[in-house]
């Protein structure tokens, strides 16, 4: 009886573990997670719904782009490789409470002027006893840095031979090809958990159109984007790794990074900010958040214990009163460009922009600036469950900023913007004026969800494609050029490993 009975509980074991192991494959393929990698890839879970379909025909489609290609999907990524385990081990070496540098930041090559003595930054000083380097051909600090080549990461981002996010580019251009490269910073870069960025989107759905359309050219997408830099930092790109590459075009798509509110607000209010949506110094220990490190059922339950310590009901929460001083004569509808006192930091901005069209100039290549969405707005109440990450940064991390300020500012942002355009001659793609204002398509206050990468994607098609057009029916595109003796910048500015040792790393602020 007894070997019966422990036959039947095996048989029971076995059963629920199959049962389990099935499970978990079904929420991994369900949520776009590898099949086979033990430790899963760090994702937001849980935020937003995909709404694109019944937004879809909001967005007005030119004549020529069929609808139905907004469903389709780029080619899996041919330069997807394995996680190497000594990078996956890597990754959870640098997984420290309270380290501020992680896997992601040890990816990356920077820029020798930039770390100087890594034992003297609170930042470098946590690396793990060692840095790629690039040395600038200018000795300036900006890039801070640049992706490896040709790798891909713990936490998913791909990139090419030329150290860009996305499939293979090859640095000599081919004929009958349009090459358009976007820069930018976290929101062109797209989060890099992400299967593919906005700009992948595009160039697959420009790929799609010239199939149909115009079967003798091929378009090349690049993403150049890379997050937490400012407009400096982006001319910088521009100047040292794609101007060597020849795009026919290049889009500027940032307004987040210099968006500073205390140039409008000189006496910030003193308060205590409120409490997050979701209690993380709570929810982000023990054995639940460390089993959905390698399961995504685990992941699952950990995320709605944590939405059930919600304390809000999406409204904005109360912030103190402060004085906004808008500058002496400055309109909002029709400013002079031209002033040295332009809010959040668009003298600067537009200087950059200055330089990066005289970058371009020598290779005739074309320049577009796009305008920049905030989702932000005088009212909004968000789902505390959906958009809590969109309610922490509006309210935490804009702290004491209240919504009506920063809806005003992003507009007068993109007044700017289109001004700076205009004048210049340049074409200017309106994103904010034609993206759904839509919560779930936003993951913070600027950063799109998954669909909401998707839909950016697709706004900017549908005005990408009438300036394409338009040069193709001119003659303009495509081009023939020159045989150059440029070199990638990788090579020209070939990476170093230095190794050190901090006696004791100094610790964050």
């Amino acid at each position: 009886m007894s070997g019966r009975i422990l036959a039947n509980a095996a048989t029971a074991f076995v059963s629920v573990l199959v049962g389990l192991v099935l499970a978990e494959g079904a929420a991994r393929i369900l949520d776009g997670m590898p099949l086979t990698q033990l430790e899963l890839p760090v994702r937001l879970v849980n935020i937003g719904n995909d709404t694109t379909a019944e937004r879809l025909d909001e967005v007005a489609r030119a004549p020529s782009v069929q609808r139905d290609w907004f469903f389709s999907d780029p080619p899996p990524l041919p330069n997807r490789k394995p996680v190497p385990a000594s990078l996956q081990e890597l990754d959870r070496a640098l997984q420290k409470p309270g380290n501020p540098f992680q896997s992601s930041e040890a990816l990356k090559i920077w820029n020798s002027v930039l770390v100087g003595d890594p034992c003297e930054s609170p930042f470098f000083a946590n690396a793990p006893g060692w840095l790629m380097l690039f040395d600038p051909a200018d000795g300036k600090p900006q890039p801070p840095f640049r992706f490896q080549p040709d790798t891909t990461t713990p936490i998913g981002l791909v990139t090419n031979e030329l150290g860009w996010r996305g499939p293979p580019m090859a640095f000599a251009r081919s004929p009958r090809t349009i090459r358009i490269v976007f820069v930018g910073a976290s929101t062109t870069s797209d989060t890099h958990q992400m299967p593919y960025s906005y700009p992948e989107f595009i160039g697959h759905w420009l790929n799609l159109w010239a199939a149909k359309n115009r079967p003798d050219i091929r378009f090349e997408v690049g993403n150049a984007g890379r997050e937490s830099i400012g407009s400096t930092g982006i001319e910088a790109v521009v100047r040292t790794e794609v101007v060597p590459a020849r795009p026919d075009l290049v889009i500027y798509h940032e307004g987040g990074n210099q968006f500073l509110l205390s140039s409008v607000v000189p006496s910030l209010p003193t308060g205590e900010k409120p409490a997050p949506m979701v209690h993380l110094d709570q929810a982000s220990k023990g054995w639940l958040a460390d089993l959905s490190r390698y399961s995504d059922i685990a992941r699952r339950i950990y995320t709605l214990v944590a939405v059930m310590k919600l304390q809000s009901e999406g409204n904005e929460a109360p912030k103190p009163d402060y004085e906004v001083v808008w500058p002496k004569g400055l309109s909002e509808t029709d400013p002079d460009i031209k002033r040295d006192d332009l809010p959040v930091g668009l003298t600067t901005i537009l200087g950059d922009l200055d330089r990066i069209h005289a970058d371009l100039a020598p290779i005739d290549s074309e320049f577009a600036v796009t305008s920049f969405m905030w989702m932000a707005k005088d009212g909004l109440k968000l789902d505390p469950i959906r958009n809590r990450m969109t309610w922490d940064y509006l309210n935490l991390y804009m702290f004491p900023y209240r919504y009506r300020d920063i809806e005003r500012l992003a507009n007068f942002q993109n007044v700017v913007l289109a001004k700076y355009a205009r004048t210049h001659g340049i074409d200017f793609i309106d994103i904010a004026g034609k993206m759904p204002f839509d919560p779930d398509l936003y993951a913070d206050g600027v950063h799109t969800t998954y669909p909401g990468t998707r839909m950016k994607g697709w706004v900017i098609l549908q005005q990408l494609v009438p300036l394409i057009e338009a040069r193709l029916a001119s003659g303009a595109w495509p081009r023939t050029l020159p045989a150059g003796n440029d070199v990638p910048p990788n090579q020209a500015m070939p990476a170093r490993r230095v190794e050190f040792n901090c006696p004791t790393p100094r610790p964050a602020k």
